[in-house]
């Protein structure tokens, strides 16, 4: 079992709240949950920013903010798929 460090572990809580408030839930898939966590944990700690592993930071602030977890294609992801592009997030 991964221990998560102290930044991913404020990053889980923040997802399971961000979750609950939006009607959404965390996948019950440990595995898939700490995957994402951890490369959201990796990309604040490179970056300075939260965004979303499952996509590619260009290095253009602006067009990356499109992508700072929750990321904006996550409500249509969603919606399409019953869940988001890395699967953090599900309906």
């Amino acid at each position: 079992m991964t221990q998560y460090d102290d930044k991913e572990t404020e990053i889980y809580e923040w997802a399971k709240q961000n979750a609950s408030e939006l009607g959404y839930v965390l996948n019950p898939d440990y595995d898939i949950v700490a995957m994402a966590i951890k490369g959201l944990a990796n990309n604040k700690k490179k970056y300075g920013e939260q965004y979303c592993s499952c996509r590619e930071v260009s290095g253009n602030k602006e067009q990356d903010r499109k992508i700072i977890c929750p990321c904006v294609y996550r409500g249509k992801d969603i919606e399409q798929r019953g869940a988001c592009k890395c699967a953090l997030f599900l309906k």
